[in-house]
């Protein structure tokens, strides 16, 4: 069985080749890099929406990828269960087409933030967590201007188990402190009531290799091989 895992690339991005890189090299999976306007859902096993700038974020951030016709073929792959997976604007642009509930508005320092943080895994039930463990803390990278998560429906996000990853420090806590953007709860991740689309903003394809972590850790690997296994098992 050959897998085969679709990057979409936007005008204005600029993380679709770590994630290309990582897939291919680090994962060993079949990846391929699609312009958003040639991307067809029915070649692929999952699809991944990368960090950057979509469209410059003119208007807001993800706003026009989010009406690319590269999403009407993502609700097909979301209809059939196929994994979906947004990185910081990829996250932006699941909001704004409505694959993913909430808004991501500007950090509450009205500055780009760019560091490595921790976040705690709050739902394993997932295709791109269940090879972790719930608690678990994760060292991975942030680079975004725009990461502050709102829902006006957050008891209903919680009561469905559809908040997935917390900013937290390396202890596992939830303080002011840990949080680097202001998001409502410490939220850094959220999935879809059926969890099969996820969106994040930290960086995992960042954060999958021991050369590129201050402490070493390769806990960004765990995303795509628990999502190519996934796959594995729908077939």
């Amino acid at each position: 069985m050959t897998i085969k895992i679709a990057v979409v690339q936007f005008p204005g991005a600029n993380c679709d080749l770590d994630a290309i890189h990582v897939l291919r090299n680090v994962v060993g999976v079949d990846t391929s890099l699609v312009w958003h306007n040639h991307f067809k859902e029915a070649e692929f096993d999952g699809v991944i929406f990368p960090g950057g700038f979509s469209f410059g974020d003119y208007l807001r951030a993800g706003i026009i990828a989010a009406h690319s016709p590269a999403l009407d073929e993502a609700r097909i792959m979301l209809k059939d269960g196929r994994p979906i997976l947004g990185i910081c604007n990829g996250f932006q642009i699941l909001t704004e087409a409505e694959f993913l509930p909430g808004a991501l508005l500007q950090n509450d320092s009205l500055k780009f933030v760019c560091k490595w943080i921790n976040i705690r895994v709050e739902n394993n039930k997932t295709p791109f967590t269940h090879k972790m463990k719930n608690g678990d803390v994760l060292d991975i990278p942030i680079a975004h201007g725009e990461g502050r998560y709102f829902a006006d429906n957050l008891k209903e996000l919680e009561e469905n188990d559809q908040i997935v990853f917390k900013y937290s420090d390396e202890n596992g806590r939830y303080t002011q402190n840990a949080n680097p953007n202001g998001s409502m709860e410490n939220i850094a991740g959220i999935c879809n009531l059926e969890r099969t689309c996820l969106g994040l903003m930290p960086h995992p394809e960042r954060a999958s290799e021991a050369i590129l972590s201050p402490k070493g850790t390769t806990h960004g690997k765990l995303f795509f091989d628990s999502m190519v296994e996934f796959i594995k098992r729908r077939f």
